[in-house]
């Protein structure tokens, strides 16, 4: 079984459950998931996780995210994109001051509403299965952060923008909030994911170029080691005597490992001694460290 994230770039047409179907009939395993829902219309940065690996999925998952979209003003959908149905449509009349004035004000936390169009659960059922029955219900506002949107480019009544966000964030609500809040309306009519944490659409690979590299006899070419991924965290690399501690999920003292700068409270990627990868630890108050999440196996010998 390979272990490991591989950066997809997907591509227009496919969901990001399809990717991962796609990518199990690739590499012949089953153990795959991916680590943030693109719309099927949406391209860019998916980051894929194999095997062992999937464990990542929830931190990485977690990480901000970078998207290059385009605002088409005076346009309302039912999906909030430009895909969906149209339901109303208005004249544009607003300034560039007035534009930039409504889109700066969306940065830092604001309670984005989430679509009908969503994969979210209401009482055990999805959004979206209930909005194509024609079935709208109240859903609970949500507190994103955007943590900044710079315009690259207006031509009335479309506008060009790079967004940088938390996890959650609906990219085509931000669209319909830009447009009500200028009273024209507005819906998404382009998304690029551009990046999802470390991961970058410039260095994403198509499914294409993962099918070849099977067919190659190399599956893991593009393949990126657990470790790699958790570069935010400081090393502890232990001596000999930790090692069957470390391989049985057990907690180490501090002195079987390597001296280091470290502190209680802190987690660290902890390496046995032959620098196999084993697992993210919590460094105790006592001096133990204790597993927060193991990878045993997914590392590099």
């Amino acid at each position: 079984m390979l272990n490991g994230v591989i950066n997809v770039y997907k591509e227009k047409g496919f969901t990001s459950h399809d990717v991962v179907a796609k990518m199990r009939g690739i590499f012949r395993q089953k153990k795959i998931g991916h680590t943030g829902t693109l719309d099927p219309d949406a391209e860019g940065v998916l980051p894929v996780c194999l095997g062992s690996a999937t464990k990542l999925c929830d931190i990485l998952t977690d990480r901000t995210k970078s998207y290059e979209a385009v605002l088409l003003l005076g346009v309302e959908t039912d999906t909030q994109d430009a895909g969906g149905t149209v339901l109303s449509v208005r004249e544009v009349t607003c300034t560039e001051e007035d534009l930039l004035h409504a889109v700066h004000s969306f940065e830092g936390s604001y309670d984005q509403i989430p679509p009908m169009y969503s994969a979210l659960k209401v009482n055990g059922q999805k959004l979206c299965d209930l909005a194509r029955k024609g079935i709208e219900v109240e859903r609970k506002p949500r507190t994103v952060r955007i943590s900044e949107i710079r315009i690259k480019e207006i031509s009335f009544p479309w506008v060009k923008m790079e967004v940088e966000c938390s996890k959650g964030t609906y990219i085509r609500t931000l669209c319909y909030d830009i447009g009500k809040k200028l009273s024209c309306g507005g819906c998404m009519e382009r998304l690029v994911r551009t990046r999802s944490g470390q991961f970058s659409a410039a260095d994403a690979h198509r499914l294409a170029e993962l099918q070849e590299a099977a067919d190659r006899g190399e599956p893991g070419r593009y393949m990126i080691p657990v470790d790699d991924c958790l570069r935010e965290y400081r090393t502890a690399h232990a001596m000999p005597e930790a090692d069957r501690f470390l391989w049985n999920g057990n907690p180490v003292k501090e002195e079987l490992f390597l001296p280091g700068d470290r502190s209680a409270g802190n987690v660290y990627r902890v390496y046995d001694s032959r620098n196999s990868f084993i697992g993210l630890y919590q460094l105790s108050a006592g001096g133990l460290f204790r597993a927060e999440k193991l990878f045993i196996g997914t590392g590099r010998e």
